[in-house]
């Protein structure tokens, strides 16, 4: 009788399944190698492209952001430089203003030099009747002010005209360009008196007329024209302008012609006024 099961494999048996599980495992370890190869091919073929598009999508975020806030930052640079702008601009302006201004007092300055025989009041333009030129138009002193009708008002170096109407704080000047206008006037070189009368179509031409001059008068262009020392209103001296020409008279016993008026009828802003009177009444002043 036998003691137990006897099972016994033979060695070439186990030699041969040794061989094939190694052989087995061999080609185990290839494929796996193969596999995991081209899962990483392809991983590396999807991941990449999309991680340079990531990167140049960054990229331009980037740089749009840094151009962003150049942008903000040009932006405040140019609102301060508008600011500074502006307040240069302010600045000149109230220099120029400033000038003006003191350019003007100095001309009101030198003509109340000039005329210093007379006593003055200054005075600014505050309102005209319609039209281009300043005809008659209205200052901002009156009665308060020491004025009165027939005062005489001058600038710019010469004549503007007389006042008509006084108000407590306000008056009325016609000036020597209105159609109603008479002046009595002569030439400083020859003393020839005659009349220079206002013309407001002629003026339009920056004239004024001149009547009844001696036939034998030897006035010309360019002869400086004041007010008459005979003149019932006006006191004698004032500038009024300049001869522009003359001519005979068709009686042939006068000349008449053109004068060019030193002041500007245009553009006026302050006068001066004469506050002494020479006389009143006559319509020919």
């Amino acid at each position: 009788m036998k003691d137990g099961f006897n099972f016994k494999i033979p060695a070439r048996v186990v030699l041969f399944l040794l061989t094939l599980l190694f052989a087995v495992l061999i080609a185990l370890s290839f494929f796996q190698s193969s596999v995991t190869d081209a899962l990483g091919n392809g991983v590396s073929a999807a991941i990449l492209p999309m991680q340079k598009g990531l990167n140049q999508l960054g990229a331009r975020i980037f740089s749009e952001a840094e151009d962003l806030a150049t942008l903000k930052h040009a932006q405040e640079e140019n609102e301060q430089l508008k600011e500074q702008i502006a307040a240069l601009q302010e600045e000149i302006s109230l220099t120029e203003q400033e000038r003006y201004e003191l350019e003007t007092y100095r001309e009101l300055y030198e003509l109340d030099q000039e005329y210093s025989q007379y006593e003055k009041v200054g005075a600014r333009v505050i309102g005209k009747d319609s039209g281009q030129w300043f005809h008659s138009f209205l200052i901002d002193k009156g009665s308060d002010d020491g004025l009165a009708e027939d005062m005489a008002v001058i600038a710019q170096g010469g004549l503007v005209g007389v006042i008509t109407a006084v108000g407590p704080h306000s008056a009325r000047v016609m000036s020597i360009i209105d159609d109603e206008s008479n002046v009595t006037a002569m030439s400083v070189a020859g003393r020839e008196n005659f009349i220079v009368s206002g013309d407001l179509e002629l003026y339009e031409d920056g004239l004024l007329r001149v009547m009844y001059i001696d036939r034998e008068s030897e006035i010309g262009p360019g002869d400086k024209v004041v007010t008459s020392n005979i003149s019932s209103v006006y006191l004698p001296g004032i500038l009024i302008g300049y001869i522009d020409e003359v001519s005979v008279d068709p009686n042939n016993m006068t000349q008449s012609g053109t004068l060019i008026p030193v002041v500007d009828f245009e553009h006026l802003e302050t006068v001066l006024v004469i506050t002494a009177l020479k006389n009143t009444g006559d319509d020919i002043r």
